[in-house]
């Protein structure tokens, strides 16, 4: 049975969110890479993601945790890697955009199913 509520919608949705707030902190580095002493921002919302998964439980949508990059700075005291950010953003916005075919799919599924009932 596909429900709304599903453990995968669930997971989909708590991706999408946690991909979100990857690509601000990525749109935050990017626009900090001049900034003297600024570091660049790192999202996880992986770890918390695959470990709910493993153990049964239902995803929690949230962002993940983001902390401070230790990558070694320039001399101003900046480690933002404009060439590292854009590939970060390129593929979380692709990932983001197959994350959330699939859960359009899911949606297509139960409307298909609620239309032959």
């Amino acid at each position: 049975m596909i429900g709304i509520g599903d453990t995968t919608t669930a997971a989909l949705h708590a991706a999408l969110s946690g991909l979100a707030q990857r690509q601000r902190v990525s749109s935050d580095n990017i626009a900090n890479v001049n900034t003297p002493g600024f570091l660049a921002g790192r999202t996880d919302f992986e770890s918390n993601l695959r470990s709910e998964l493993s153990s049964g439980d239902t995803p929690v949508v949230g962002g993940g945790s983001v902390h401070r990059s230790l990558a070694a700075t320039r001399t101003d005291g900046n480690n933002v890697d404009l060439d590292s950010e854009t590939v970060i953003a390129t593929e979380t916005g692709l990932r983001y955009q197959l994350a959330l075919q699939a859960l359009n799919g899911k949606y297509d599924l139960l409307s298909a199913a609620m239309r032959t009932q």
